[in-house]
């Protein structure tokens, strides 16, 4: 048996019923976490993608420092991490991404070697 819920029809306008903010942090968690899920990368632990975020109002500008697998294609690897941290950043928090530095910090071998 199913149960239709009485809501209310007079709902105030969007604007009026409050604000809803998304701190940097969560866009920075975003942005890394957008970044860790690109094959190529080498996200290894504390040691994957880290991003630092600014802007004002609703842009954000966007700077990642970026560990590779060795060998990859950077260029290749560096474009799908623009596309789906720009992606996912602003499908997630409602900002647009104004600009997204790319710097590739480290290449890591894809199997870590036996001596050390």
């Amino acid at each position: 048996m199913s149960r239709v819920l009485d809501v209310p029809r007079d709902l105030a306008e969007p604007a009026e019923r409050g604000t809803l903010t998304v701190a940097h942090a969560v866009v920075r968690k975003v942005a890394q976490h957008a970044a860790d899920q690109v094959p190529g990368t080498s996200p290894d632990g504390k040691k994957g993608a880290k991003a630092k975020v600014g802007g004002l109002d609703n842009d954000v500008d966007l700077a990642l420092d970026l560990p590779l697998q060795y060998p990859a294609p950077v260029r290749t690897v560096v474009d799908v991490v623009r596309e789906k941290v720009t992606g996912e950043v602003e499908l997630l928090t409602g900002y647009h991404v104004r600009t997204l530095a790319v710097t590739v910090s480290a290449l890591r071998p894809a199997v870590p070697p036996r001596v050390r």
